[in-house]
């Protein structure tokens, strides 16, 4: 039997680290562009549907990423081409978006309307961009870390590990730099006519990423080496010398790759799909309801009442490093967490009840801040900070929620590799076919979120609700539909550093 190379663990964690500044960016979309693009003028209902670029730019960028990173024959390999190319456009559309209200004046946005269209269109531009990039760049980075486990489950699981581990450093550098609020100080040029204190900080968090994701990339792609593939390496050899288009080759490939996936990847997909339709409420508008519904604020009313809100939406990102910092602790334990307790399906299963109650809680400690403004005798100039067992209850549920996203962010990932490789599926292609189980629930959530706003009065409960319903019906299925992963002969690789 041939001998499977094993790969020193540093060039794992060197490759996973590109994840912080992937997340680090994220953090910043994450925490305060909801906020940021109402400051804008358009409105909460339909703020949801500038999210549906993401989904939408990883439904058809993400599986021909994966596709193309597959069959690549440069001399660099791969990954590293599409990792190094994500790079240049996210950089590119962090600059967009935190310059979205200068370029908007300079442009001809007047300083005293509340609805700036052109900086919403550099804004929606940049978004787009950015997410396009994220996707170009995450989705090979996942199957680089694939094809450096060599095919040994362990290893798989290890390093999707590691890569939720620097996701969950990266949000939480992200969510500190947004929740500071003198961010701006360390690059006064930031603030401009048209760019007031909120806005300044947000661009100087955006000029702070783009350093920080050079470093990381530059870092690990010089580091860690690839060896290049060639035309003859491909498994449709033939294929590949085909008149036919490459646009046309991938498509064939996606149905063929999806015509030939057991009930271990549907199931897998199923889960997965309806894990982010739990998930997305809470990540597209977690600040907003901190600053809405648990402080009572409001983006776009007096000043006091945006002064409010703006500091709802600070703690809010302090309540994301809280649970970044609990997904980056608990990310490390899964693998022997699933060991102790007879599989990572059981892992997913029971943080996913976890995530229920947590996304239902969010409904009683709304409730409770509301019956104590009414009870207050408050008005919108007279509104203080919410008290403090609010508060706590608030970033309590924050850093719980750590727990079930620790998993999510790297369980199925690493499922679609143990599952690919055992069917002999290209890493690249089957990941991001996975993507669309992802991303496909984000595009329904980001279509009837706002639907549900009007619907219900305004507010983000509905949508908190209805993820809380679907977390749990993903619980039986996780538990008693996913199949176990097959056996696989232990490699013993090696979990010291580089050698």
């Amino acid at each position: 039997m041939e001998e499977i190379r094993k790969t020193p663990l540093w060039q794992i964690i060197m490759v996973a680290s590109i994840a912080a500044g992937i997340q680090f960016g994220w953090a910043l979309q994450l925490s305060l562009l909801t906020p940021y693009v109402q400051t804008l003028g358009v409105p909460h209902q339909w703020a949801s549907f500038i999210w549906l670029c993401g989904p939408l730019s990883g439904l058809i960028v993400q599986p021909i990423v994966g596709y193309n990173s597959d069959r690549c024959t440069s001399k660099f390999g791969r990954r590293r081409p599409f990792i190094a190319g994500g790079g240049v456009f996210i950089a590119l559309a962090v600059f967009l978006i935190g310059f979205a209200k200068d370029i908007g004046y300079m442009a001809g946005d007047s300083l005293v309307t509340t609805t700036k269209p052109r900086a919403v269109a550099v804004f929606v531009v940049g978004f787009w961009v950015l997410d396009v990039a994220n996707n170009m760049l995450q989705g090979p980075c996942r199957a680089f870390l694939a094809d450096l486990s060599n095919g040994d489950h362990k290893m798989m699981r290890i390093s999707n590990g590691f890569f939720a581990f620097f996701m969950a450093l990266g949000n939480v550098l992200g969510y500190a730099a947004g929740a500071y609020s003198n961010m701006h100080k360390l690059l006064p040029f930031t603030k401009t006519t048209a760019c007031d204190i909120t806005c300044a900080n947000l661009k100087t968090c955006f000029l702070v990423d783009i350093i920080l994701l050079i470093i990381v990339l530059t870092t690990s792609i010089l580091t860690v080496k690839e060896i290049p593939i060639t035309l003859d390496d491909l498994d449709s050899g033939d294929e590949s010398k085909s008149s036919k288009s490459a646009f046309i080759q991938f498509i064939t490939n996606m149905v063929a790759a999806i015509r030939t996936f057991k009930k271990p990847m549907w199931v897998l997909m199923l889960v997965t799909g309806l894990n982010w339709v739990a998930w997305f409420p809470f990540i597209l508008f977690d600040t907003d309801w901190m600053g809405k519904e648990v402080y009572g604020g409001t983006a776009d009313g007096s000043a006091h009442q945006v002064s409010v809100y703006e500091a709802g939406v600070r703690a809010g990102a302090i309540g994301l490093m809280i649970n970044s910092a609990v997904l980056a602790v608990f990310s490390v334990g899964i693998e022997p967490l699933g060991r102790l307790i007879g599989g990572v399906k059981r892992v997913w299963g029971g943080v996913n009840l976890i995530l229920a109650i947590g996304l239902g809680l969010t409904v009683l400690i709304t409730k409770k801040a509301e019956h104590w403004r009414a009870t207050g005798g408050f008005d919108e100039h007279s509104l203080p900070l919410p008290p403090g067992n609010i508060k706590a209850a608030a970033l309590s549920v924050f850093g719980v929620l750590g727990l079930p996203l620790s998993v999510t962010f790297s369980v199925p990932f690493a499922l679609a590799s143990i599952y690919s490789s055992s069917s002999g599926g290209g890493q690249g292609l089957s990941l991001g076919i996975l993507n669309l189980a992802i991303v496909i629930p984000q595009m329904f959530v980001s279509v009837v979120s706002g639907q549900l706003d009007g619907l219900f009065g305004g507010g983000n409960l509905a949508a908190f609700v209805m993820g809380a319903i679907a977390a749990v019906i993903t619980v039986p299925l996780a538990l008693f539909v996913l199949p176990n992963t097959p056996k696989q002969m232990p490699l013993n690789l090696p979990i010291g550093g580089g050698h």
